[in-house]
């Protein structure tokens, strides 16, 4: 059963910003971003509990080729997405939101 996947507008903000960061260094590599994000959201879909626990209920997925995680709380119908948080960021930042 597909579920609603609710992005946080901070995390709206974050994507947007690592979508623009890395198309000024390739032309299509945002999209590639957002490709890898989208396949990330999918599999958090159709099994959200395969993703370790990292903060009280908070998961973390790590994205394929991309030095991404996306923090997300599993409810019972949605997945809630806290964050989509580079991996050299101080971890403190996206644990204020949790």
């Amino acid at each position: 059963m597909k579920k609603e996947i609710l992005i946080r507008p901070v995390a709206e903000l974050e994507i947007a910003e690592a979508y623009r960061w890395y198309e000024e260094r390739r032309d299509g590599l945002g999209n590639d971003f957002l490709l890898c994000m989208e396949e990330s959201f999918e599999k958090i879909d159709r099994s959200p509990e395969q993703y370790p626990v990292v903060h009280r209920e908070v998961r973390r997925a790590l994205m394929r080729r991309f030095p991404y995680g996306i923090f997300y709380i599993h409810e019972k119908e949605r997945i809630v997405v806290l964050s989509v948080f580079h991996g050299s960021r101080n971890p403190k930042d996206w644990m204020k939101r949790a």
